[in-house]
C-alpha cells in the first residue's frame, strides 16, 4: 500500500499495550485505529518497564508485532514510530541501568526492537531523551548510519532541547548523514505555571524556540500527553498542582464554550487545536471508542477566531 500521508496525524501511542492494556484489547484498538484511517503508531523499547512485573520494556513492542503476525498485510498499512534511550540494562534499575545514546547502545537497542517487533525496519526512530555523558556526533553518527542501511527511514529526537537538535544537525551535515527531522515533546492546550517543574521524570515541554526551530527547518513536530491523561473530560483525573493557575481556568471555560458551538468533545477540539498548529498529536488508548473518539477530530474545523480565544484566555 502506498501511505499518501499529508497534513498533520493523530499517532496511536501504545506505551500501555502489554503491561495495562492486554493483548486481545491491544488488538481491537489496533483493528480500529487502521479501519478509522490511522497510519502511525508509536512505540518505545522501554515500554512499559515501570509497569512490568519483569522490570524491563519491550512488551508494547511484543504485542505490536504479534498484531503484525496476525494481520496479513498490516505492516503496509502502518508506519512504525519506535525509540531508544531509557530502557533499563538491569531490571528494575532505572535510572541507574538506563541505556544511553553511545553508538553501540543504539545499534543494540534497535536490533532488538526490530526482532520485537519482526520489521526488517522502521519509518521513524527516535532519540527517547539526551545522553550528555556521550559526544552528539557519535550518537548523530549512530543514528544516520541506520538510514544509510535502511534499518529506519527517518531520525528524530524527543525530549532534547531546541539547541541540541540544531548542534546535532549541523553535526549531521558535516559528517553526511542523515539529520534529525522530527521532534516530539510535551503539549496540550492547557499551561503549567512558568518555570514549574514537570513532575513525570523524562518529560520535556514543547517551547515557542522549539516550534521556531521546527518551522524555519521543516522539522515534524509530535506532541505527548496531549489530552493529560483523560484531565479534560474526567473529574477523576484532576490537573496536576502546577496548573493551578488563572490561565487554566480561562482555557477550560473557553475550551467547554467551543466544544459546544462545534458539537465536539474538549478532547476533540484539544486534538483539533493541535493539529491546527500543524502539530501531530500522540493519543493513548485502553477502548476502541477513544480511538474513534480521536481519530473524528480530523474533521473537527477551528477557524483563526478559535485560536484567537484560546491565545487570548491563556
Amino acid at each position: 500500500m502506498n501511505l499518501n500521508i499529508t497534513g498533520p496525524q493523530i499517532v496511536l501511542g501504545t506505551m500501555d499495550f502489554g503491561t495495562r492494556v492486554g493483548a486481545d484489547d491491544a488488538f481491537a484498538i489496533l483493528d480500529s485505529f487502521v479501519a478509522g484511517g490511522g497510519v502511525w503508531l508509536d512505540t518505545a523499547n522501554c515500554y512499559s518497564f515501570w509497569a512490568d512485573p519483569s522490570g524491563v520494556g519491550g512488551a508494547s513492542e511484543r504485542v505490536i508485532g504479534a498484531w503484525l503476525r496476525a494481520r496479513p498485510g498490516a505492516r503496509e498499512a502502518v508506519r512504525i514510530a519506535t525509540k531508544v534511550r531509557q530502557n533499563p540494562l538491569v531490571a528494575h534499575s532505572w535510572p541507574q541501568s538506563a541505556e544511553g545514546l553511545s553508538a553501540r547502545a543504539v545499534q543494540a537497542g534497535v536490533e532488538e526492537s526490530l526482532g520485537r517487533l519482526g520489521v526488517g525496519h522502521v519509518d521513524l526512530l527516535w532519540a527517547h531523551a539526551e545522553d550528555r555523558a556521550v559526544p552528539l556526533a557519535e550518537t548523530v553518527g549512530a543514528f544516520g548510519a541506520l538510514v544509510t542501511k535502511g534499518v529506519a527511514r527517518r531520525v528524530g529526537a524527543a525530549n532534547h532541547a531546541a539547541w541540541r537538535v540544531e548542534r546535532a544537525r549541523s553535526l549531521a551535515r558535516e559528517q553526511g548523514v542523515e539529520p534529525w527531522t522530527a521532534l516530539q515533546l510535551r503539549h496540550s492546550l492547557v499551561q503549567p505555571r512558568p518555570l514549574a517543574p514537570v513532575a513525570e521524570a523524562g518529560h520535556r515541554l514543547l517551547a515557542d524556540e522549539d516550534l521556531d526551530l521546527a518551522r524555519s527547518e521543516g522539522l515534524g513536530v509530535w506532541s505527548y500527553t496531549s489530552l493529560m491523561w483523560g484531565s479534560y473530560v474526567r473529574a477523576d483525573k484532576p490537573l496536576p498542582q502546577t496548573y493551578d493557575h488563572p490561565g487554566t481556568g480561562r482555557v477550560l471555560s473557553v475550551l467547554e464554550d467551543v466544544a459546544g458551538e462545534l458539537s465536539a468533545t474538549k478532547n476533540q477540539v484539544v486534538l483539533a487545536w493541535l493539529m491546527r498548529q500543524g502539530i501531530d498529536p500522540i493519543v493513548g488508548a485502553s477502548r476502541v471508542e477513544q480511538v474513534e473518539e480521536a481519530l473524528a477530530a480530523r474533521r473537527v474545523r477551528l477557524d483563526d477566531g478559535h485560536l484567537v480565544r484560546f491565545a487570548e484566555a491563556r
